[in-house]
């Protein structure tokens, strides 16, 4: 296909391997191999080029999203800077520019939306506000495998269904470094078995890239995998790359307790070689006490571990030492000269995956056979050096009956048949000359994997019922098994609410809602095992007095907040209770080194919390919170709207009495860009909007979404009645009243900065409102049984309700008769149970997210591609 190798040296400025071009032919044909089988180093993050050639050129064949997923472990988002470079050299090029255009719905200055694991397009779901825009989202496994799943971890119940629809359908998923996540790629069999199954009209795609091929994964009757062909090993750059020079060395120690004195020794034996020294340590321990001692020596060193936080790790490119061991095109700052002379960098499993290193010298301990595989393609990765050397610290006896243990041992006599030849080469291609079933046994031990069941599948499907539900269990170990020498872990996050929102606040502003207002994002938190975390929790709690008595907030694996005082996660028969969990400090009792690391010993402040993104792709602030002395937005923010205003001295009595300093910052108030994608809510317009205009706008979105994915014309009318009808039930007096409005003769939709909205939690839905003023509409009578099913399912479920239930306080309408409200309360959960039957979990979810996208593109101000019908 001649097109084809133009296109990607104008994206890319490099030419396409043949592999890659290979990979554009089957995406033309609509094919997805489900493996691509690539030694590092050979440019598989290209696949999102590949992607994005196939779909400007065949729209009609590839899906408009492409899921990049990630390990876990990953610390520098390699995937990310290929996509931002895309989006800057489409903006050189605007005929393809045109061409992506013409595939939105939504009016967009960049077609190619982009959510990533940090940076200032972190988790930003962007694409979420148009089902037909092209995307590229980043994320690890749990990020977009809790999505899939419908329990998004950073989300709350309503936007839940959402994701995964966007997620789980018209999607190419790409599995990077599958071999290390097998649970994960079972999962995303047993997804894509399913919506065969259930006839999902735009069912998952999944490619599989892996360097270290783990074996058996792939089922006889799918397509044939992708790996290099003759024309690659023909390839000048792909021969220097896959038999780059990397002389191996075996080194033994008597007790791997002199593991750290072994690996110093051999790294301070470099100091005056002038090269770029990797090293790898399987323990955060033994990573910490070398970097200490290179330091000591006065050398330059970096560390890498999956420990830091979020925002101290976004931060660590930008460091010269560190810049030294990437290419230029992978540096934030290529312009400034990295630093020079012999320098280190020791990382932890982190250093693995996900990021383009390449070290003149490696020094490591002994792993498991993918891990080495990973390390060693992490030194003279471009094959431009003839010298380069990797010193493997291995001990001399192992664990009896140990799992891992075997497998280091059985890695071991792999590594000792490469030093039987005369080259004593450890590159990609002596590696893939060993016998694969002896590198398949010497893999680290697969986790246990739990079967994914239709029963489960239904019981995440079912988001509107929140909280504990029997048989429905906490999706992690679905995602990555469960593994005896992978040890229980815990995220940490600092937040100034749980400093503010004490217990009297908390009844009116109960702390999950507020984190699904202001979810966490990635750059917030850090990762470690449990029990170091709660090891550095003791120290915090001893660091002063009263620290003990603080309270924190609990986020348990189904998204439950509870905030328990410090001194209840403190002990070993209270560790479980940090298993998989969230805990979010207050700032000001501190917690966290200079470095991004957990640390009981470090003092607290306010800048401990970085939940505002003050700089977003255009510059401008994408969520921020500040205080002020009245509910309106500040001068100096107008352009954000209104996520939700804490008012801090709720229920204190006397106010009159109270310094003029807390009455200047009662107000907290969480601001957002009104385009931020995804965003809803009973927020604050900058004016008023009338319902009618609204309903007109929202209709006119949809119609254009469905223009622009050629859903079939059935489905396509019931989501442009579920458009029209979808607020009928805000022509209500009670709900106008709960926005502020009491002119009787004005029906609004959004209430302007003008109005001031009751602060009383209202339990009316208006969407359940609006069910019965829809059947009563001359069209919704002329349509089938099924097509009324999915209008009012589509009504019902546009904030996240219906699915199955609307609660029981909120399950009324004040216009209505009881016999009639108890009629739709029935039906509502029977209805669900049909059109899931119907059109699949995730297809129903997909027919959803139409409507709502058409709603926050509506809501959000921006205006439709044709005129709205009147």
């Amino acid at each position: 296909m001649p097109e084809f190798p133009p296109l990607f040296f104008a994206l890319t400025n490099s030419e396409p391997f043949p592999w890659q071009a290979s990979l554009y032919e089957r995406f033309a044909r609509g094919e997805f191999p489900p493996l691509a089988d690539i030694p590092t180093g050979l440019g598989k993050t290209a696949v999102v080029t590949v992607w994005l050639i196939a779909l400007l050129t065949h729209p009609d064949k590839v899906p408009r999203r492409l899921v990049y997923v990630v390990n876990r472990r990953t610390v520098v988002d390699q995937t990310t800077d290929e996509v931002k470079r895309l989006r800057e050299r489409l903006r050189e090029m605007p005929d393809l520019l045109a061409k992506l255009k013409s595939l939105c719905a939504v009016p967009i200055e960049m077609p190619l939306a982009l959510s990533t694991l940090r940076g200032q397009f972190a988790d930003n779901r962007e694409w979420c506000a148009d089902p037909a825009r092209p995307a590229v989202i980043v994320g690890t496994v749990d990020m977009i495998g809790s999505g899939l799943l419908f329990s998004r971890y950073t989300c709350g119940f309503k936007a839940r269904p959402h994701h995964a629809a966007l997620l789980g359908q018209d999607v190419l998923l790409v599995h990077d470094e599958a071999h290390l996540e097998p649970a994960f790629q079972a999962l995303l069999d047993s997804i894509m078995e399913e919506q065969k199954r259930g006839g999902d009209s735009r069912a998952l795609r999944v490619l599989q890239l892996s360097a270290t091929y783990r074996g058996n994964t792939v089922s006889a009757d799918s397509a044939p995998p992708l790996r290099l062909s003759e024309a690659d090993e023909a390839n000048e750059t792909v021969r220097r790359r896959i038999q780059a020079t990397k002389q191996l060395r075996l080194i033994p120690i008597p007790d791997e307790k002199q593991l750290t004195e072994k690996l110093t020794e051999l790294a301070l034996a470099r100091r005056d070689s002038g090269q770029a020294v990797l090293i790898f340590a399987r323990s955060v321990e033994v990573v910490q006490k070398v970097e200490a001692a290179i330091a000591k020596a006065k050398l330059p060193v970096v560390a890498l571990s999956g420990t830091m936080r979020g925002n101290e790790r976004d931060k660590l490119p930008e460091n010269l030492t560190f810049a030294r061991f990437l290419p230029p095109s992978s540096r934030h700052t290529p312009a400034a000269e990295p630093a020079s002379g012999t320098v280190y960098l020791i990382a932890t499993s982190a250093g693995e995956v996900g990021v383009n290193l390449s070290a003149d010298e490696l020094i490591c301990d002994l792993s498991t056979f993918e891990s080495m595989a990973q390390r060693f393609g992490r030194v003279n990765r471009f094959g431009k050096l003839t010298d380069s050397t990797i010193d493997v610290v291995h001990p001399e006896t192992f664990k009896a009956e140990d799992a891992m243990d075997d497998a280091r041992l059985r890695t071991l006599a792999l590594l000792r048949e490469l030093l039987v030849k005369p080259e004593r080469s450890a590159s990609p291609y002596a590696l893939g000359q060993l016998d694969p079933g002896a590198r398949s046994a010497a893999f680290s031990p697969p986790p246990k994997i739990r079967p994914t069941t239709d029963i489960l599948l239904d019981s995440w499907a079912m988001t509107s019922i929140r909280g504990f539900l029997p048989g429905r269990p906490p999706v992690a170990p679905y995602l990555h098994g469960e593994s005896e020498w992978e040890a229980p872990e815990t995220y940490v996050a600092w937040r100034r609410e749980v400093d503010i929102i004490n217990e009297v606040l908390a009844a009116t502003y109960p702390p999950g809602e507020l984190l699904a207002d202001f979810p966490l994002k990635p750059h917030e938190l850090l990762r470690d095992r449990s029990d170091r975390v709660q090891a550095e929790l003791e120290k915090l709690a001893d660091a002063a007095v009263g620290n003990a008595e603080r309270f924190v907030w609990i986020v348990d694996e189904n998204g439950e907040v509870v905030p328990r005082q410090l001194k209840e996660l403190l002990g070993k028969d209270t560790q479980a209770l940090l298993h998989g969990a969230t805990v979010l400090l207050p700032p000001s009792i501190g917690g966290l080194s200079e470095r991004g690391l957990l640390d009981g010993e470090s003092l607290g402040n306010v800048h401990l919390d970085v939940a505002d993104i003050l700089h977003g792709p255009d510059e401008k602030p994408i969520r921020c919170r500040v205080f002020h002395n009245n509910p309106k937005v500040p001068v100096e923010h107008r352009g954000l709207r209104v996520v939700r205003v804490i008012d801090t001295l709720r229920g204190v009595e006397e106010l009159d009495e109270m310094p003029e300093s807390a009455l200047e910052t009662r107000y907290w108030l969480w601001l957002e860009a009104p385009k931020s994608a995804g965003a809803e809510s009973l927020r604050s317009a900058d004016q008023s909007i009338p319902l009618c205009d609204h309903s007109q706008e929202v209709e006119a979105h949809a119609r254009a979404i469905l223009e622009k994915l050629v859903l079939p014309a059935p489905l396509a009318h019931c989501v442009i009645l579920a458009a029209r009808f979808h607020d009928f039930g805000k022509r209500r007096l009670y709900w106008q009243r709960g926005i502020g409005n009491t002119k009787a003769d004005v029906w609004l939709a959004k209430a302007g900065p003008d109005l001031t909205p009751r602060l009383l939690s209202e339990p009316y839905r208006h969407e359940f409102g609006s069910l019965l003023d829809a059947e009563k509409e001359a069209e919704f009578r002329k349509l089938s049984p099924n097509g009324q099913d999915l209008v009012l399912h589509l009504i019902a479920a546009h904030h996240g309700r219906a699915r199955p239930h609307f609660s029981l306080d909120e399950s009324f309408d004040p216009d209505a008769a009881l016999d009639d409200a108890q009629r739709i309360v029935a039906e509502v959960p029977r209805r669900f149970a049909r059109l899931q039957r119907l059109y699949g979990r995730w297809g129903l979810a997909y027919l959803e997210s139409l409507l709502r996208a058409a709603d926050y593109a509506a809501s959000a101000g921006i205006k439709p591609l044709s005129d709205p019908t009147p």
